[in-house]
């Protein structure tokens, strides 16, 4: 099927090849292994005031910068490290964001030893399966639901750092506890496995950030 012919939720159109790879093989996948949610859980908290695709383009950076997202090294971070990523022009040198990685690290790790991994801990919060949306228009689309406003307290109860409602309800969405593709994407030709979520032709809640933003 030519390229000229899919359609994709509007966010990752007309960007870059790579944001359309992005949105056709990442985002909204469920996510079961616990580095790559620890990876989103950098990446989100460096996006926050900033564009997602300015995240994207400096992910390998992040990777390199903080240990190919192994939470285990990043909790190891001190003041050296804060120092030496502060001087890192392929990343967001913005140290409430460094700092809040290496503590955010910490924080996976206490969670993996109380639940046995990350993945155990955060699925409930969506009943152990994808929340399958089924939104006609990216303006239908809120900035959180109850379940990122319940996950971002837990989290900010254990000492979780950028971890606010909107940015974990990204987090959700990038890592396919929540699956909010359009209805009118091609990757919703079939329907998505999970349990039904919400749908509306027409939108109360005025979004405040999404991707593309």
């Amino acid at each position: 099927m030519p390229n000229a012919t899919i359609r994709r939720c509007p966010w990752s159109e007309g960007v870059d090849p790579l944001y359309e790879r992005y949105h056709d093989t990442e985002w909204g996948v469920p996510v079961h292994d616990d580095r790559k949610h620890f990876e989103f859980l950098v990446l989100e908290g460096a996006q926050a005031g900033l564009s997602w695709w300015t995240i994207l383009r400096k992910r390998e950076n992040y990777r390199r910068a903080f240990a190919n997202f192994d939470p285990a090294k990043v909790a190891r971070f001190d003041a050296r490290a804060v120092t030496r990523l502060m001087q890192d022009a392929g990343i967001v040198r913005n140290r409430q964001k460094i700092e809040s990685a290496i503590v955010n690290a910490r924080g996976f790790l206490a969670l993996q030893e109380e639940f046995g991994s990350f993945e155990a801990y955060v699925w409930p919060f969506v009943g152990g399966e994808p929340i399958v949306n089924r939104w006609r228009q990216l303006s239908d689309v809120p900035p959180t639901t109850p379940e990122s406003e319940a996950l971002s307290k837990d989290l900010k109860q254990r000492g979780f750092k950028f971890v606010g409602s909107t940015i974990v309800y990204a987090h959700m969405q990038a890592t396919g506890l929540v699956n909010d593709h359009l209805l009118s994407c091609f990757l919703r030709a079939k329907e998505p496995r999970g349990r039904a979520g919400k749908g509306a032709a027409k939108s109360t809640v005025k979004a405040t950030r999404r991707r593309g933003s």
